[in-house]
């Protein structure tokens, strides 16, 4: 059952534990409140600010286990206080390890800071948790994706407006790298797991992934750089940056560029552009 006390009591604590820059959001001017503001984590956490307050109150409906989860997120919650979390909602708290999409804290805060700049935080499959609004420029929003189509290895060969993402010359390592870093994937975590899925749906759906798979080649990697094809200012150059999360088999990309070089050049316009001219 909820503890509605127990919950309202610790989400009033942790929001009046956060500051604005905790969560990249902007400090403002006169601010009064401890902590945040009930709309800022509202905001952050992607529902209404009368749905949350209400919470709070120890009122409404009970929240959902996606609801939860995305409190949980918004409020930079370790794991074991987004478990605990899950108790008082009166939910079983959700998996640990590789399958788990809780982002950690401490990558969230690093995150949070890289305003200026494409990333995103994905799992081991490629599934896209988080972007930056220049990664959402860049590429367009891969969060909006459901089902084997979250993963970027499964659209790269199911998918041609993926491939497009990219150069042309680079098609053929990139479908070397997203087969063999699958067949890593699934002798690690065996027949059953979600990768395993993934590669039995390419096998009945792509003669390109066939003829990868086949080759037997493991865990080949991305070179460093990449290409990327933009609809609106063209190829942008990139240098591609990784901070891995072991304890969630998440990893953060970085995509960087050299300071007045062409690529910075249309990075830039990219920035004024926006997530308008996204693909």
């Amino acid at each position: 059952m909820i503890d509605r006390a127990g919950l309202a009591d610790f989400l009033r604590r942790r929001r009046e534990s956060l500051q604005p820059e905790d969560v990249g959001l902007p400090r403002g001017q006169r601010r009064r409140t401890a902590g945040l503001r009930r709309e800022e984590v509202a905001s952050i956490c992607h529902i209404s600010a009368d749905y949350y307050s209400r919470l709070e109150r120890e009122r409404g409906p009970h929240p959902s286990e996606q609801m939860i989860a995305s409190i949980a997120q918004g409020l930079h919650l370790s794991l074991d206080e987004r478990d605990h979390l899950f108790r008082l909602a009166g939910h079983n708290p959700p998996p640990r390890g590789t399958v788990s999409e809780h982002i950690s804290p401490g990558l969230l805060r690093i995150f949070d800071r890289l305003t200026d700049t494409p990333a995103e935080i994905v799992t081991e499959m490629g599934e896209t948790l988080r972007q930056t609004p220049l990664g959402v420029a860049l590429v367009g929003d891969l969060t909006r994706y459901t089902g084997p189509s979250r993963s970027i290895g499964y659209r790269w060969f199911t998918d041609p407006a993926t491939r497009a993402l990219y150069h042309p010359d680079d098609h053929a390592h990139h479908s070397r790298v997203f087969a063999s870093g699958l067949r890593a994937l699934v002798t690690l975590r065996g027949p059953g797991s979600h990768p395993a899925r993934i590669a039995e749906l390419l096998l009945e759906r792509s003669e390109d992934f066939r003829t990868h798979w086949n080759t037997h080649e493991v865990n080949i990697g991305f070179d460093e750089g990449k290409r990327f094809i933009h609809p609106e200012v063209g190829q942008i150059d990139l240098n591609c940056q990784s901070l891995v999360d072991p304890g969630q088999s998440h990893r953060m990309l970085v995509y960087t560029v050299a300071p007045g070089s062409v690529s910075y050049e249309r990075l830039q316009l990219l920035s004024v552009i926006g997530a308008g001219a996204a693909v």
